[in-house]
C-alpha cells in the first residue's frame, strides 16, 4: 500500500498534534496532585464532550440520537476514552509522565497484531513482525529485570499503561464502525458517553467531592480538556482524512520526546538509560513497520 505524500501543512498539523497529545501527561502529573485518576479522566472527557457538542451545535451537524448511534459512541468511548484514560492517569501515580508517554508509543505495534488477527485486510508481513518483535523487546527494557523479582508498584504502573495501549489498539480497529459520523460528531459522541461511564466509579471511589485543587490544577485540567483531548481529535480527524492512517503513525515518534523533555525540565523527572534505550527500540520497531525510512535509505544505497 502506498503512502500519501503530505503537504507542508499535513507536516505541521503532525507536529501540532504530537505536541498536543504529548503535553497531556505533564498536564496529567500536575492534576493528579488534587485529584484522583478516575475523577481526573471524568472530567476531562466531560469537558471535551462539552466543548465539541457546542462545535457541532454551531456548524449545525445533527447530533446522535436512538440506541443505533449511541450503541457503537459509548463502546467507542470506554476503549478509547474512558479505560485508557484511567489505566494512563493511575499508573501515572507510579511512574513518571516520561516512561507512561514511551510505554503509551506500544499502541500501534498493539494495532498492528490485533488488526492482523480481527481484519481481514490488514495482514501482517515479514516486515510487519519483526517490526512488533523490535517494539515489544523495547517495552521489555522499558520494564527492566526487576520486575522479575516480584511486580511492585512501579511495575503495575508501566502495566496499567501498556494495558491503555492494548485498548487505544483496539478502539482503532473498531473506530472504522463510526465512518457514517462526521469527526466532530464522533469525538462529541464518544467524550460524552465515556463522560457517563466514568461517573459512578469517580463518585463512588474518590468522592471528588473531598477535592481541594488549586488554580494550577484548574488551569492544567482546562487545557487538558479543552487542547490536549478536544482540539486534538479534531486536529487527529482532519489529517485522517487528509493525510491517512499511515502518515499519523508519525504521531508516535514525537509524543514521547515532548512529554521526556516536559518531564525533566518542569517536574524534574529522570531519564535512566532504560527509558532511552527502551524508546529508541520502540521507535526502530515503528520505523521498521512504517517502512518509510528503510525505502528511503535503501535508495540511497541504490544511488550510484
Amino acid at each position: 500500500m502506498q503512502t500519501p505524500q503530505m503537504t507542508t501543512g499535513e507536516w505541521l498539523r503532525i507536529l501540532l498534534l504530537a505536541a498536543v497529545w504529548g503535553i497531556s501527561f505533564f498536564l496529567t502529573e500536575i492534576c493528579l496532585r488534587d485529584l484522583g485518576p478516575v475523577t481526573l479522566a471524568c472530567a476531562r472527557v466531560g469537558l471535551a464532550s462539552f466543548a465539541l457538542l457546542g462545535i457541532a451545535v454551531l456548524k449545525g451537524e445533527q447530533l446522535p440520537s436512538g440506541l443505533a448511534d449511541w450503541g457503537p459512541l459509548a463502546a467507542m468511548g470506554l476503549i478509547n476514552n474512558a479505560l485508557p484514560f484511567s489505566l494512563i492517569m493511575w499508573g501515572q501515580t507510579r511512574i513518571d509522565s516520561g516512561l507512561a508517554s514511551i510505554l503509551n508509543a506500544t499502541t500501534p505495534l498493539f494495532a498492528f497484531v490485533l488488526a492482523h488477527l480481527l481484519t481481514s485486510d490488514e495482514r501482517m508481513t515479514f516486515r510487519g513482525a519483526a517490526g512488533v518483535g523490535i517494539g515489544f523487546l523495547g517495552a521489555v527494557v522499558l520494564i527492566g529485570p526487576s520486575a522479575l523479582g516480584g511486580l511492585g508498584a512501579e511495575s503495575w504502573g508501566q502495566i496499567a499503561v501498556l494495558s491503555a495501549a492494548l485498548s487505544y489498539a483496539l478502539a482503532g480497529i473498531f473506530g472504522r464502525r463510526l465512518r457514517r459520523f462526521s469527526p466532530t460528531i464522533a469525538a462529541a459522541g464518544m467524550t460524552a458517553a465515556a463522560s457517563i461511564i466514568l461517573l459512578p466509579p469517580a463518585l463512588f471511589l474518590e468522592r471528588p467531592w473531598n477535592a481541594s485543587p488549586d488554580g494550577m490544577t484548574w488551569v492544567a485540567l482546562a487545557t487538558l480538556a479543552l487542547v490536549s483531548t478536544a482540539a486534538a481529535y479534531i486536529i487527529y480527524f482532519r489529517i485522517l482524512a487528509t493525510a491517512g492512517a499511515t502518515n499519523l503513525l508519525l504521531v508516535t515518534f514525537v509524543i514521547p520526546v515532548v512529554a521526556v523533555l516536559l518531564g525533566a525540565l518542569a517536574l524534574d523527572e529522570t531519564v535512566t538509560l532504560n527509558a532511552i534505550a527502551g524508546m529508541l527500540l520502540i521507535f526502530i520497531g515503528l520505523s521498521v513497520i512504517d517502512g518509510r525510512a528503510l525505502s528511503a535509505f535503501a535508495g540511497l544505497r541504490a544511488r550510484p
